[in-house]
């Protein structure tokens, strides 16, 4: 079942979806969102028993989520994992790609002291930008076959503030979320024809994930976003109320009003 045979808005009945990096923070919560839906959903993660173990929590013995090792950073892993995917849900509808990795990897107090592009290491900016460009790369790349094959589909990318992309001690981290907008732009214009939809979802600020550094100060923890920001869009997105929807931009904190925006203004529809 395609995502066009979906009844309602509201059920994700039949809706197959690939959620990478899903084994916790905004990967985990949009997987729970879409399976609480009715959605049939795959995570993936690097580490295979502990992307089984989350798989199986978020199913919660309804049948409906299943996951797949992938290291989004190996051509060889993510088409292995995408076969993998594909075959164990009779197809694919949406692909959401969100694996990644933070400034963490780089600089543990990026918060609290942040560090010039210089102090980066070479193999910290390639394991960054291999992650969370080449892996969106990668992934859709793999997965675009088969969208192909059924005459449409549904790709989501996560992305960040564009002030976090430009922010002093955010090398290689900004970089990477800036060039995966750009990547997601060519990739609407590249597969709008084929009837695949692509589009940017991100939180609309900090979240407490495991991004987050530690010894944040309580009171700046508390006015971070919950992970459950992200799953009243990403819902929307993977419905019948989103096909023909491409090339936008969608920040979860301001979904209503963008949604407002666009059922009032029709010069809104791109698709």
């Amino acid at each position: 079942m395609t995502v066009r045979d979906v009844r309602t808005d509201e059920s994700l009945s039949g809706v197959r979806v690939l959620v990478t990096g899903a084994t916790s923070g905004l990967g985990r919560s949009m997987a729970e969102a879409l399976a609480d839906s009715g959605a049939r959903v795959v995570i993936t993660g690097r580490d295979e028993g502990r992307t089984a173990q989350v798989a199986e929590q978020i199913d919660a013995d309804r049948g409906r989520v299943g996951g797949v090792a992938m290291d989004v950073r190996d051509e060889r892993s993510v088409a292995e994992g995408v076969r993998r995917t594909v075959e164990g849900l009779g197809g694919l509808d949406v692909l959401v790609n969100n694996a990644g990795i933070g400034m963490r990897t780089v600089n543990p107090e990026f918060f609290t002291e942040p560090r010039g592009f210089w102090e980066v290491t070479p193999d910290g900016f390639r394991d960054v930008i291999d992650t969370n460009l080449t892996g969106y790369f990668l992934v859709a790349r793999a997965v675009v076959p088969t969208f192909f094959a059924a005459g449409g589909g549904r790709i989501v990318n996560i992305s960040l503030n564009e002030a976090t992309m430009i922010r002093r001690g955010f090398a290689p981290y900004g970089p990477s979320r800036a060039g995966s907008e750009a990547l997601s732009r060519i990739m609407a214009a590249d597969l709008r024809e084929h009837s695949v939809w692509v589009n940017v979802l991100l939180p609309g600020g900090a979240t407490r994930t495991g991004m987050i550094p530690d010894g944040m100060p309580q009171a700046v923890s508390e006015q971070m976003l919950d992970p459950a920001v992200m799953a009243a869009p990403i819902r929307w997105l993977c419905s019948p109320a989103a096909d023909g929807v491409t090339d936008e931009r969608i920040v979860a904190r301001d979904f209503d009003a963008w949604l407002r925006t666009r059922t009032t203004d029709p010069s809104r529809v791109r698709g």
